[in-house]
């Protein structure tokens, strides 16, 4: 399983050139309108970015919402439940291409910022506000003059969407280009504040902002796939925690709703007493949890 760890930014790639594989649409500037659009990656993937072959949950999410008898999008919201119900935020660790760009960012040369524990703890709470007002309140009940929604989230927010599919798009696309205002220069501040931070600060994006990572954080302590620590194995050294960029303490809180479920603490451990488990049913007396681990 270590090896395999190790192997995550592989697995990360190849997800993100497998759900961006319409190599047509980079050659000219154009959006896959196929079938495949009918359904959603797991994790963040811009619906208009030139390569995507399927939809963004979040983005699906605000599409539904923005019809104009207010209902709500039930099938995207039993989607990212199902998935947070198997796997939590594991998305976010092996599945998410923009979470593997800050990653890379991250390694920079740099010297890192230590955001101190009671700011940071506030501040991860935004990504729940931003879930709640961008993604569903607001394009659930505003609606302009011509009486349709908004995706405030993709409109206003979303580096995402400006990154895989604004800039390709302006640079692909001389009718895009041409259409270039305010709104796009403005959300380029908004990547750009995103690719910057990420060079001094691990995911802030997705520690921060991300709302798909708002969902899948519910579901982290009741999800199937999640982590697991043999307290007959732990000798309680804190090197899980001293590997952790997300401030998470894995042998006391293996799945916390911040923990994106990357193995580092895994690698990490010189004990193997953390791992992957199925269910995590707690340790019977007389039985090692490593039994159940996968």
């Amino acid at each position: 399983m270590k090896s395999g760890i190790r192997n995550r930014k592989i697995v990360q790639i190849l997800w993100g050139c497998l759900t961006n594989g319409y190599l047509k649409g980079f050659a000219n500037g154009t959006i896959y309108r196929g079938g495949l659009k009918n359904f959603c990656v797991p994790g963040m993937n811009c619906y208009s970015c030139p390569g995507a072959l399927a939809a963004c949950p979040v983005g699906a999410m605000q599409a539904v919402l923005d019809g104009r008898q207010r209902k709500f999008a039930f099938y995207v919201a039993g989607y990212l439940a199902t998935i947070g119900l198997v796997i939590g935020r594991f998305v976010c660790g092996w599945l998410c291409l923009f979470g593997l760009i800050q990653e890379l960012l991250y390694k920079i040369p740099s010297r890192k910022l230590n955001i101190p524990p009671k700011p940071d703890k506030y501040m991860r709470y935004c990504k729940y506000a931003i879930l709640v007002i961008l993604v569903i309140l607001l394009p659930l009940l505003y609606r302009d003059e011509v009486g349709s929604g908004t995706p405030f989230f993709c409109k206003l927010v979303c580096p995402v969407g400006t990154l895989e599919a604004g800039i390709p798009l302006v640079v692909l696309n001389e009718g895009m280009r041409a259409a270039v205002g305010f709104l796009y220069h403005r959300k380029l501040l908004v990547l750009a504040a995103c690719v910057i931070s990420s060079v001094f600060i691990y995911r802030p994006f997705c520690k921060y902002i991300c709302p798909l990572g708002a969902v899948y954080s519910l579901f982290n302590k009741v999800s199937i796939v999640r982590l697991g620590v043999d307290e007959g194995k732990c000798v309680h050294c804190g090197s899980c925690s001293s590997v952790c960029h997300m401030n998470v303490d894995p042998a006391h809180t293996p799945n916390s709703p911040e923990c994106i479920r990357c193995g580092a603490c895994i690698n990490a451990c010189p004990v193997d007493a953390i791992k992957y488990c199925v269910f995590g049913k707690k340790q019977r007396k007389g039985e090692k949890l490593s039994d159940r681990f996968i």
